[in-house]
C-alpha cells in the first residue's frame, strides 16, 4: 500500500499530514485522509506537485494566499 506525507508550500516545509491513503481535490479545497482518522479539508488548495518515489505530496494556496 501506497502512503504519502503532504505538505504546504511556503509552510517552511512542515508535514500537514502523514500516512494519508486519500486525497481529493473539490473544486478550491482538498480532502485528505489516512486508514484511521476522519477526513481533514485543506481550504483554498491545490496539488502543487506529486513526489511518487519520495512519498510527498506538496499543496500550495490558491491565488498565492
Amino acid at each position: 500500500m501506497c502512503q504519502m506525507s503532504v505538505s504546504i508550500e511556503g509552510d517552511k516545509g512542515e508535514i500537514k499530514m502523514e500516512n494519508v491513503t486519500f486525497l481529493e481535490q473539490n473544486n478550491d479545497d482538498v480532502i485528505v485522509s489516512t486508514m484511521f482518522e476522519a477526513p481533514q479539508t485543506i481550504a483554498n488548495a491545490y496539488v502543487a506537485k506529486i513526489d511518487f518515489l519520495g512519498g510527498q505530496v506538496t499543496l500550495a494556496p490558491l491565488n498565492g494566499e
